[in-house]
């Protein structure tokens, strides 16, 4: 599991160079693939985790009277709020090689 918190990346989106999405895999459609699937790997993560923690002030007893804002629910929403998006965090890793992923159509060719 990424410690996606800690990288320091971009936080918007910016403009690249397209030929660097082809060195890794010499095709875009391929690495587009790749990068939609580790991003959507990555938002599962980031939403699992969060609502863990926003379990942890949850209360068994509420009702539409009772239902109130936490502030620490409100802090922890605001955090992940501020973090990169799982995009942009899957093209840095992609640009840093931390993806592994592999083609098994392209095996195929290449073992016949």
């Amino acid at each position: 599991m990424i410690d996606y918190k800690r990288i320091k990346t971009d936080t918007e989106a910016v403009t690249r160079d397209k030929q660097v999405f082809y060195e890794q895999t010499g095709n875009i459609y391929e690495t587009v693939a790749i990068l939609s699937k580790r991003a959507n790997q990555i938002s599962q993560q980031m939403k699992e985790e969060l609502n863990q923690k926003i379990e942890e002030f949850s209360t068994s007893s509420d009702n539409l009277e009772e239902i109130f804002e936490n502030r620490e629910q409100i802090e922890i929403a605001k955090f992940y709020e501020r973090l990169p998006k799982p995009t942009l965090l899957a093209i840095h890793e992609f640009f840093n090689h931390g993806i592994y992923f592999r083609n098994p159509h392209k095996e195929e060719k290449t073992g016949e």
